[in-house]
């Protein structure tokens, strides 16, 4: 084998190396994220999970704002990816314990019944004023002593919480807010920030405040965080005054 010939088949076992090393790097990394993502959203391989709907505030029990309906397809994406199972149920039809499934719980409580019993004995902290009539604090969220009120097309709020038992419990997520069109900008913030979420809480519950600016205009996509309330969230009312 002359030299010329030589350099050859070395440059070709250094490009099969080089090659075979990046392929199994990228995959190492993407395998990695993977698991990261699967295990922050309660989601392995294979798993069921539930996302429960809720109705349109004024309509009847079977009827769905498009904008929840874009929050289920922002959710179904993620559930895609981490290779899950999705069973949608109406808010009134789910009859699972806590924890047993990874859950997306869709809706305040003034449209989703799940989601005033999560608040209840998860979220004691938080007080939601629900009401049918146009009231002026209708809708409005009360948390660590702070009372965010919405301005419909301009001003809108929602809790986004991850909310578990212990070790070995699926967790849910609560995307409470209100309107519809914050809840899909809620299940966006989720889809866009579940790497930053997770490298900040782990395994560990949260509940954050996010607020929609200027709906009419930009749909869900302009989203603040205003602040991390875990703490007076999972307080009960009484105890942090």
């Amino acid at each position: 084998m002359n030299e010329d010939v030589r350099n050859i088949v070395l440059g070709v076992i250094a490009t099969a190396c080089s090659g075979g090393f990046g392929w199994f790097t990228r995959t190492y990394v993407w395998r990695r994220a993977l698991r990261r993502k699967q295990a922050f959203f309660g989601l392995p391989t294979g798993s069921d999970c539930l996302f429960v709907v809720n109705r349109q505030m004024g309509g009847t029990d079977s009827s769905l704002h498009r904008n929840d309906a874009f929050a289920l397809l922002e959710i179904s994406a993620l559930i895609k990816d981490c290779g899950a199972n999705v069973q949608i149920v109406t808010h009134d039809g789910a009859r699972q314990g806590f924890g047993e499934r990874a859950e997306f719980c869709v809706g305040g409580p003034s449209s989703n019944a799940r989601t005033t019993a999560h608040l209840a004995s998860m979220l004691p902290g938080v007080q939601i004023v629900v009401s049918s009539e146009s009231v002026p604090d209708r809708g409005a969220i009360t948390v660590g002593g702070e009372t965010y009120r919405w301005n419909k097309g301009l001003v809108e709020y929602v809790l986004l919480a991850r909310l578990t038992t212990g070790r070995g419990s699926r967790p849910v997520f609560l995307l409470c807010g209100q309107t519809a069109i914050s809840n899909q900008a809620a299940a966006r913030y989720l889809a866009r920030y579940h790497r930053k979420l997770a490298g900040t809480y782990g395994d560990d519950s949260f509940c954050i405040l996010l607020k929609v600016i200027n709906s009419d205009a930009y749909g869900p996509d302009v989203t603040e965080l205003v602040a991390d309330v875990t703490v007076p969230a999972r307080t009960p009312a009484a105890a942090a005054v």
